[in-house]
């Protein structure tokens, strides 16, 4: 394709042929654009050219502004085309490569995020590295027309500067190891509570300032410390925050499901795209703080939040789609946001009602980036529930009632609004975390539904993303796969397959998962130097292979790995699964010693590692109430460290037993559910009393309201 006919806006670029949403959104571009692959740095090698790798992902913001000033530019894309060999890759389609660049990025500018610009050379050795480059320069940020002259002529004039920079950015990066050290232990516990109580922000919750995060794994965390302890300080900067993130703009009060940050430290002004991975995290932190304080506000969350999933992000074939933009009509959150008059016009005599409870404002309730108001309102609230049923002088069900017919008349309108893109498609990874969340709650909540969803999504991607030799792939979209899996994909989907046994004690999602846990460690372990690699031993061969620790957005592939080969080693009795989990916090104990609450989800595997852990059997006849009241009696309580296994006393050849030997032996006592409660590999005599069993437990020392 020559340059002049990539300017024509009528003839696609090679992207055309891709399966991902945000490649294809740049096929019109003309920009040049390649695929990642042979054939891009090839013709670089051929031509002499610089690489220009541009990364992103379908629903992100300054992705899409930095399409539509620079790479939609006839301008740009000509100096482009003229200078570069242009590869336009997909995040979210190839982790990997977005991983190993990102770190170039974070050395060479530590201001990273998306959309990610790498500049390399031929054989993929980079140099420079940026986020968003605006077209022209402004505000002391460089633009494209500046930029671009100024990178030709460093290459044409002085390559070997170039080749140097490129060599020793490569060469730190191959020297990039962890130092293996002592297990992780109370120490490390104790320092990323400390850590997480300097941070938190006791007026709206949440950990630091501005922009906010939710990352739900910080709330796991303390979850558990809270349980471990008794510290009420634990718990308490965790409902703050979940009641704060409920109540605030980053929550969607008409259609449920959580935005992805706010850019406030009040949680008011979200930056509005939806994420799965965000729905399955929060989701599990709303669940597991209703086990530990029986509030329903927080299964009504995770109940929501499960709504807006269930209904918009889920496919025919059962699967779970990536996320929803932040704009629609070229503008950030013009779907969600409303203006005193839209809000009279939808509700009539319930506007007042309406305005007072979500802060609506003829002027609007926030400002843009100039500071001016421009007559949006965002949703939200400033009081609870019972803090407006007091004022107002009317019982908390008349003001909930009230409520859902504001949402519900709200809802109607809004479906007739453009809505934001959604990215359909289907990553193994992120179904993983949506099936650990759907079978949390449905076990939490004694719902059906949800684990009736779980299995579908599940069946879905095992069906549609293993191939025959039992290997995971990565992403599915109309029909068609691509790229094998990534260490994410592994973890993320042997959680959620641990957990869906626990809620249907389908022992053939626990063989999957002890199958796909086995490839796991065939593929991606480290032999020499312990923890699981971010690629496999035959993916593609880039500059190094990466090993990922950092608890960011998501939890890493390590921490989840894990705590899997905990519970997995605690179900099968495999000591050698529970000696690679803490083969993992002796590997990168040294760096995360350094500051262990950047690495929560670790935490979570170390606190259920060092103990005390629970093996619990339940023999019994299946879906019998006895066998129901115990089940139900674990379920209903947060219960961190432990497995639960279930022995059907009404089946002659379990499959439980071919997974678990053990079990064949713990049978139900006089024809009764019988529990069978071991400490740390210690066990109590069985009980038929679910009573019993609750005290053997050890309830956790938060306590229940």
């Amino acid at each position: 394709m020559s340059d002049d006919s990539a300017l024509d806006r009528e003839q696609p670029n090679r992207l055309i042929f891709e399966k991902s949403p945000y490649l294809l959104e740049h096929a019109y571009n003309p920009v040049d654009w390649f695929p990642w692959g042979s054939e891009a740095f090839e013709k670089a090698k051929k031509e002499n050219k610089l690489v220009f790798l541009s990364v992103g992902y379908s629903t992100c913001h300054w992705c899409h502004v930095m399409k539509r000033e620079s790479f939609d530019n006839h301008d740009v894309a000509r100096m482009i085309n003229k200078n570069f060999v242009s590869i336009k890759v997909d995040k979210e389609e190839r982790p990997d490569i977005d991983n190993l660049y990102m770190t170039v990025c974070q050395m060479i500018s530590g201001n990273c995020g998306w959309p990610l610009t790498v500049i390399m050379t031929p054989d993929k050795k980079p140099f420079f590295a940026g986020t968003y480059f605006p077209k022209e320069t402004r505000a002391g940020h460089i633009g494209m027309m500046e930029l671009i002259p100024r990178l030709e002529e460093l290459w044409v004039t002085r390559p070997e500067n170039i080749l140097k920079s490129a060599d020793e950015i490569t060469d730190k990066l191959k020297r990039l190891r962890f130092s293996e050290g002592e297990e992780l232990g109370e120490e490390a516990l104790k320092l990323a509570y400390q850590q997480l109580a300097q941070v938190f922000d006791d007026e709206s919750g949440g950990f630091h300032k501005a922009p906010k995060f939710p990352t739900p794994h910080n709330l796991f965390f303390l979850l558990r410390c809270c349980h471990r302890t008794g510290d009420r300080k634990a718990l308490q900067m965790v409902e703050r925050t979940l009641r704060f993130m409920r109540r605030g703009g980053i929550y969607d009060h008409v259609g449920f499901g959580f935005h992805r940050y706010s850019i406030d430290a009040k949680w008011l002004v979200p930056h509005f795209e939806k994420m799965l991975y965000d729905q399955a995290l929060i989701t599990v932190a709303y669940v597991e703080a209703y086990q530990s304080t029986n509030k329903q506000e927080y299964k009504e969350t995770a109940m929501e939040i499960l709504e807006y999933v269930l209904r918009d992000m889920s496919s025919p074939e059962g699967g779970f789609y990536s996320a929803e933009d932040a704009e629609s009509e070229g503008e950030e959150g013009k779907f969600y946001v409303w203006t005193a008059s839209e809000i009279r016009k939808a509700l009539g005599k319930e506007a007042d009602f309406a305005i007072k409870v979500f802060n609506v404002e003829t002027d609007g309730n926030f400002a843009d980036v100039s500071g001016a108001k421009i007559g949006s309102n965002i949703l939200y609230m400033k009081r609870s529930i019972a803090d407006l049923a007091y004022d107002l002088k009317i019982s908390e069900q008349d003001i909930r009632k009230q409520m859902e017919s504001i949402r519900q008349q709200l809802f109607s309108m809004r479906t007739k609004r453009l809505r934001p893109h959604k990215d359909d498609k289907i990553l193994a990874g992120w179904n993983g975390l949506m099936v650990a969340a759907l079978a949390k709650a449905a076990q939490a909540f004694d719902e059906s539904k949800y684990a009736k969803a779980a299995k579908k999504a599940t069946d879905f991607i095992l069906g549609s993303l293993r191939r025959q030799d039992g290997r995971l792939l990565h992403m599915y979209r109309g029909g068609q796969t691509s790229v094998t899996a990534y260490a994410d994909d592994y973890a993320f989907l042997i959680w959620g397959l641990i957990e869906l046994y626990e809620a249907t004690f389908d022992a053939h999602y626990l063989q999957i998962a002890i199958e796909l846990n086995r490839d796991f460690l065939v593929h991606f372990w480290d032999d020499e130097g312990g923890g699981f690699f971010f690629t496999s031993d035959d993916g593609e061969i880039l500059l190094f292979r990466k090993k990922e620790i950092y608890d960011g957005a998501i939890p890493s592939c390590n921490s989840v790995g894990m705590l899997n080969l905990i519970r997995l080693g605690r179900m099968t009795t495999n000591s050698d699964l529970e000696e690679k989990a803490s083969r993992i916090s002796r590997t990168f104990s040294s760096t995360v010693r350094q500051s262990p609450s950047s690495f929560t989800h670790l935490m979570i595997g170390v606190n259920f590692l060092i103990g005390p852990s629970y093996e619990i059997v339940i023999s019994g006849t299946t879906n019998a109430d006895d066998t129901m009241t115990m089940l139900n009696a674990i379920r209903a309580h947060f219960l961190p460290n432990k497995t639960v296994l279930f022995n059907p006393a009404d089946q002659e050849l379990p499959g439980i037993h071919r997974i678990a030997e053990a079990v064949k032996d713990q049978l139900s006592i006089n024809g009764k559910a019988t529990a069978y409660v071991c400490r740390n590999y210690i066990c109590e005599q069985p009980t038929t009393d679910s009573g019993r069993m609750m005290e053997l437990l050890d309830l956790d020392k938060a306590g229940r309201e």
